[in-house]
């Protein structure tokens, strides 16, 4: 299992809309609205790095009024 958090900054007024669709994305298992420099913090849990790697791309990047994102994604010390 992949855990990563994204940021994300969305179109002035769009917080809502947004917040509904990422809501909805197979993967995503917390949505916070978030005030500063960022609107949301999204949890992800995926399967594989892989698979992360399409959630963020393919679900969350390309959703009207997403402007930007930054995943942070777990690294494994040992």
């Amino acid at each position: 299992m992949t855990k990563a958090f994204v940021l994300l900054n969305t179109n002035l007024g769009s917080e809502s809309e947004v917040q509904d669709q990422l809501e909805n994305v197979q993967g995503i298992v917390g949505v916070y609205q978030v005030y500063g420099v960022y609107d949301f913090i999204i949890e992800i849990e995926a399967a594989s790095p892989h698979n992360l790697k399409e959630i963020v791309f393919s679900k969350i990047r390309t959703l009207k009024d997403v402007r930007s994102t930054l995943t942070l994604s777990e690294v494994a010390l040992s």
